[in-house]
């Protein structure tokens, strides 16, 4: 996977903390597991972190982690929250679709503009996602920050976010 890139795409400092841990996690593996994560190593970042592990059986995401700032946009924390209950239906096939490209690939994700829009407020901001594997492998979660100032309202275009992927 393409990290130097990845990394040198990233613009805020917080982002590249956490991106830069998720790469010292993994040590000689393809990708960290989700217990290589150290909290203690981005205390700062917390609050803007997210992650979600994938459940084969079902196709789903189940919520594992989201920092103060993540609950704040969807008025409760993620953990054990699947993608479908946590999401509003106009949005969930394309989060689930992209959320299935991040761990099948592998790949890595960044993104900068309308990062979230959630019941009457928006935040314009940048997102990073990268892949979660057990094995080192097999990617079966994501571990994800997404740093935002939330405004009231809806945004005025409906550009959403400029996405950028980063793959092997």
């Amino acid at each position: 996977m393409s990290f130097p890139a990845f990394l040198q795409a990233i613009q805020a400092p917080g982002l590249r903390r956490v991106a830069q841990h998720w790469n010292a996690a993994r040590g000689p593996k393809r990708m960290p597991a989700w217990s290589d994560i150290n909290p203690k190593d981005i205390a700062a970042e917390l609050p803007m972190v997210w992650a979600y592990r994938y459940d084969a059986a079902t196709g789903e995401f189940i919520g594992r982690l989201s920092g103060e700032r993540i609950a704040e946009i969807f008025g409760r924390n993620l953990r054990g929250h699947s993608m479908r209950e946590i999401y509003p239906a106009r949005d969930y096939d394309r989060l689930l679709a992209r959320s299935k490209r991040l761990i099948a690939e592998p790949a890595f994700y960044h993104a900068v503009g309308v990062v979230f829009q959630h019941i009457d407020r928006f935040g314009k901001g940048e997102r990073i996602m990268m892949p979660l594997a057990d094995d080192g492998v097999t990617g079966d979660g994501i571990f994800g920050a997404t740093l935002y100032l939330a405004q009231p309202g809806a945004p005025e275009d409906d550009s959403g976010e400029t996405e950028s992927w980063f793959g092997a």
